[in-house]
């Protein structure tokens, strides 16, 4: 009992002396894909366990895979419970450190990504138009949805939802956008003039995909396919 009572004594001295790392740096969080404009980490905390003390210097996205319930203790501020759906996807703003710990007996699992260039989208002149409903909307498909869930430092945010064999119509794509994947996918781009192409991603996966095109979208799984994408200007 005197131990028990000891360690928890020591407890609070311990938390606060838990080394201070880069993301690059915290084991939980791996590199997947990085250029100008994003880095992308894939993030797995197993039950009971939690990641080192680390800082986001950039503002961040980070889309949640799975069920989860976390406890988040920014540095020099109170810990936080908070529950996650499959799909729940956030804004962060730099910076910060903190500490996530599981305490859901399903691993917290999330994509997290990086905006590398915040400074400079904040300060961009091309912008979304709310006037066209750019920015915020819900369209309802013939056998799926797609939902603009917010713009952050000039990054659209959306989530879209495909029942097996649904299209997506033909719509155009000015810039770049990162896909993430929340199931496993399987989708068919056709754009005029070229051969149809396929991608296969597992739930967590990502794909940077160059903007300048026109293309419909089939899920031509035999599943519901669900991803989130960030659209940048």
């Amino acid at each position: 009992m005197k131990r028990l009572i000891l360690l928890l004594a020591l407890a609070p001295l311990l938390h606060a002396q838990t080394p201070e790392v880069e993301i690059t740096a915290e084991p939980h969080h791996h590199l997947t894909f990085e250029n100008k404009s994003v880095r992308v980490f894939n993030v797995e905390v197993p039950p009971n366990e939690a990641t080192l003390l680390h800082w986001h210097r950039h503002d961040y996205i980070a889309v949640t895979l799975a069920p989860a319930e976390i406890t988040n203790t920014v540095k020099d501020k109170p810990s936080a419970t908070v529950k996650f759906t499959a799909g729940d996807t956030r804004f962060a703003p730099a910076t910060f450190a903190h500490v996530v710990r599981t305490t859901s007996p399903q691993p917290f699992r999330n994509v997290t990504v990086e905006l590398l260039e915040d400074a400079a989208l904040r300060t961009s002149t091309a912008k979304w138009d709310a006037s066209k409903n750019e920015d915020r909307s819900l369209d309802i498909l013939p056998a799926g949805t797609i939902q603009i869930l917010f713009v952050k430092d000039n990054v659209r945010v959306s989530e879209t939802e495909l029942q097996p064999g649904a299209v997506i119509p033909l719509h155009h794509h000015a810039g770049p956008h990162l896909l993430i994947a929340v199931s496993d996918l399987d989708l068919r781009s056709d754009e005029k003039g070229k051969a149809p192409e396929s991608t296969h991603l597992k739930a967590g996966e990502s794909k940077w995909i160059p903007g300048g095109y026109s293309h419909t979208v089939t899920n031509t799984a035999k599943t519901p396919a669900k991803y989130v994408t960030l659209e940048f200007p």
